[in-house]
């Protein structure tokens, strides 16, 4: 299994941290070309590798962690995401729901990801409370995710 995230904002170097706390290596990728992200790459840790955008989309599962509507970008990549698990982490705030055309902004974003099976999550929790080490006071945090495959969410978990 690989891993990748696409967009490295807040959210994207949140998750980052999260898979370099356990060792696991990830692409991340964004607009900017490879070599603009090492320096933040290389600061959160050395399983977090710069790649392209078409490097983050050869992997089985996909964190998307762009801006609302950049989620179409994206998805125009390939013709069909067969195969692979996407994790949507875009927030629909400020998107009018008139342009959402009735139906929940989890559904547009899968809509576009033709074949993918598809989780929705972390989009709950600001980036910092993600950046930050889960275990809190002996507790751990929560991170929501909903699907409507059931056998997506559990490897997501």
């Amino acid at each position: 299994m690989n891993y990748s995230i696409i967009g490295f904002g807040a959210v994207g170097q949140a998750l980052a941290r999260a898979f370099a706390r356990k060792n696991i290596d990830v692409t991340v990728a964004s607009r900017r070309p490879p070599e603009t992200l090492m320096q933040q790459a290389r600061a959160i840790g050395p399983t977090v590798v710069p790649g392209t955008l078409q490097d983050a989309i050869a992997s089985d599962t996909i964190f998307l962690a762009v801006p609302f509507w950049e989620h179409r970008e994206v998805a125009k990549q390939i013709t069909t995401w067969q195969g692979k698990t996407i994790i949507d982490t875009t927030n629909a705030f400020g998107v009018p729901v008139e342009d959402l055309e009735g139906q929940p902004p989890a559904a547009v974003v899968a809509k576009a990801f033709a074949g993918a099976r598809f989780v929705k999550g972390f989009n709950h929790l600001p980036a910092a409370a993600l950046a930050a080490d889960p275990s809190v006071n002996g507790g751990s945090r929560v991170v929501f995710l909903s699907s409507d495959d059931e056998n997506a969410v559990a490897p997501v978990a």
